[in-house]
């Protein structure tokens, strides 16, 4: 299972991506591999605020639904449209092709609070 080094994570199992005052989002490889098959990724829509630690959309996979939580609080500036026809893109690449949503963050010491690669690792191996 992969973790990559540059990301930072919740114990939600998302995964962060600092891009400057933006962050990219999305479901970690644990994650996926825990659910199954994805069927389905559901979205909010570009304009939303999400508030961290709570449900901004779900992922269905073949064995049970999953909410979704946002590990920043921010206004959604982009989403994923390739998800609605390919959600298996979850499977096949959680890091690259499976980001979910794009964020402009508005208070960055949240991400102060997210785990490094290091501290997921450990927590999922528990």
């Amino acid at each position: 299972m992969s973790t990559p080094k540059d990301l930072r994570y919740s114990e939600e199992h998302e995964w962060v991506k600092v891009e400057g005052e933006k962050v990219r989002v999305g479901i970690t490889d644990f994650a996926q591999h825990e659910l199954g098959d994805i069927v389905f990724v559901e979205l909010p829509e570009v304009g939303d605020e999400i508030t961290a630690d709570e449900p901004f959309g779900s992922v269905e996979s073949v064995k049970t639904v999953s909410e979704l939580y946002a590990p920043v609080s921010g206004k959604i500036v982009a989403i994923n449209e390739d998800l609605s026809d390919n959600p298996e893109y979850v499977n096949e690449s959680p890091y690259e092709k499976a980001w979910m949503i794009e964020v402009e963050v508005s208070d960055s010491s949240e991400l102060d609070k997210l785990m490094t690669a290091e501290q997921y690792e450990e927590m999922i191996n528990e």
